[in-house]
């Protein structure tokens, strides 16, 4: 069995997959990874079966070494990439000959770029995924330099692309929002989508902590249950900062919902750092 070993690591770096969907009952969230439609691009490209693990690289600095013939590629946050120190670009599919080295840099735009390895990591599965939870401590150990990942032989798919364009984001995205339901707490719902929000340092895969002018709360409404929580949920807590919820999202919370994001801008979402700005619009 091949495997990669970790040379460096910059920002946080997270095995993840598709995640655990359906174990809410018992207290566990989905989470998987953050930007999914990346994730799965980076998956197809190098003709792995759905739901194979891959590594989540956090504002880059990650550098591997392959320890046998290893069949990669980088999407999403467009990392510059060196193999040896020769540069390749994002996007591209990349075999990596038994020493050699792959480093990602600093993605110019972007928060979260992918590494999928054809055939997977093959780490051991906790509830059916190998995907990390933050919250709940679940699945693998964060990845340290030293670590060293399995790769597995399960890949049915040939590779038939050899590249795609890197990823491009705009600078203050426009999110779509559905109303609710528990919109009637906010005194002025629509200042949700009248306000540019900015990203906080406090953000992380939990969720997205917005700064700005504060949503005025309706007074005199008492405490909710907690209620069942899902990612692009945008609570509004006492103090009239939205957060909306990302991948590892409590599975339960006790502050109204006013808004839910559609589902697949929150991959959008993934990308934002801290600091950069972003909008809501009703649908």
């Amino acid at each position: 069995m091949s495997a990669l070993l970790v040379r460096a690591v910059g920002g946080p770096v997270l095995v993840q997959d598709a995640g655990r969907p359906g174990h809410a009952a018992i207290g566990v969230g989905s989470a998987g990874a953050a930007d999914r439609a990346s994730y799965t691009l980076g998956g197809r490209l190098v003709g792995n079966e759905p739901g194979a693990a891959a590594l989540e690289v956090v504002l880059g600095g990650l550098e591997v070494e392959a320890d046998g013939h290893v069949t990669v590629c980088v999407t999403g946050a467009p990392a510059p990439l060196e193999v040896e120190g020769r540069p390749e670009p994002s996007g591209a599919v990349l075999t990596l000959r038994p020493g050699q080295r792959l480093r990602l840099g600093t993605p110019a735009s972007g928060l979260r770029s992918y590494l999928s390895v054809r055939g997977g990591l093959e780490l051991p599965p906790l509830l059916g995924s190998r995907a990390r939870d933050t919250l709940a401590g679940l699945g693998p150990e964060p990845v340290r330099v030293g670590a060293v990942l399995p790769v597995g032989t399960r890949a049915p798919g040939e590779v038939l692309v050899d590249a795609v364009p890197p990823s491009r984001y705009d600078a203050v995205p426009v999110v779509r929002v559905v109303r609710g339901p528990r919109d009637d707490w906010a005194a002025d719902p629509d200042a949700l989508v009248a306000r540019t929000w900015r990203v906080g340092g406090a953000s992380d895969r939990v969720g997205l902590r917005l700064e700005g002018d504060p949503l005025g709360v309706v007074p005199g409404k008492g405490e909710l249950p907690s209620e069942g929580a899902l990612r692009g949920a945008v609570q509004l807590p006492p103090d009239g900062h939205p957060v909306v919820f990302g991948p590892d999202h409590p599975v339960t919370g006790g502050y109204p919902v006013i808004a839910v994001v559609v589902d697949a801008d929150t991959d959008r979402l993934a990308q934002l750092r801290p600091g950069e700005e972003l909008r809501f619009r009703w649908v």
